[in-house]
């Protein structure tokens, strides 16, 4: 068995934006376990726990789902945090995205429902997953605020899905990437 995820790198130089602030909050005492600069990405389809031979169907489906959607620019944007900033679990980048990014991810969806896979319940809020607060923690007033007021701003653009096989590490999870495949036009 091996956790995959289908998600869209961050390219440079907005990886190195973003890597930037990541090291900025690591100096902080915040209750936060960040990610490593090597794991950011905007997830389309989380399969979780499958067993290996379901790969190729899976990669098939993302080659299917990817096909005829051409490059797409994006721009990072505010942090957030999920469910709430009051009851943080997630700290994330929001990513300001054309109507064809969440097309896409319905794509990658649909197609991951015909294999049997759940269709995520929320609406798709395209994001970079920033940290994790750690259990039984909460983050200070202080620690919102001043991560509520930052922005990106940083443009980039996506020619790429990539499916992940997700390693977890008591420090952080660890992605590997198994298949790209290319946003063709």
């Amino acid at each position: 068995m091996i956790r995959l995820f289908a998600g869209v790198p961050v390219p440079s130089p907005a990886l190195e934006r973003v890597t930037g602030l990541l090291e900025e909050f690591r100096e902080r005492t915040w209750p936060v376990r960040w990610v490593p600069g090597t794991g950011v990405h905007l997830t389309l389809k989380f399969y979780g726990e499958v067993a290996d031979e379901r790969t190729d169907a899976i990669a098939e489906s993302i080659a299917f789902a990817a096909a005829d959607t051409g490059p797409l620019s994006l721009q990072l944007a505010q942090l957030g945090a999920f469910p709430s900033w009051e009851r943080a679990r997630v700290v994330w980048l929001g990513v300001e995205a054309p109507p064809a990014l969440e097309l896409l991810q319905d794509r990658v969806e649909r197609h991951a429902e015909s294999l049997g896979f759940p269709v995520e319940g929320a609406a798709y809020r395209p994001h970079v997953t920033l940290g994790r607060v750690r259990e039984g923690e909460r983050l200070t007033g202080a620690a919102i605020k001043a991560l509520r007021d930052r922005r990106l701003s940083d443009t980039f653009s996506v020619d790429e899905i990539v499916l992940y096989q997700s390693k977890l590490d008591r420090q952080a999870p660890g992605y590997i990437p198994i298949r790209t495949f290319p946003l063709d036009a």
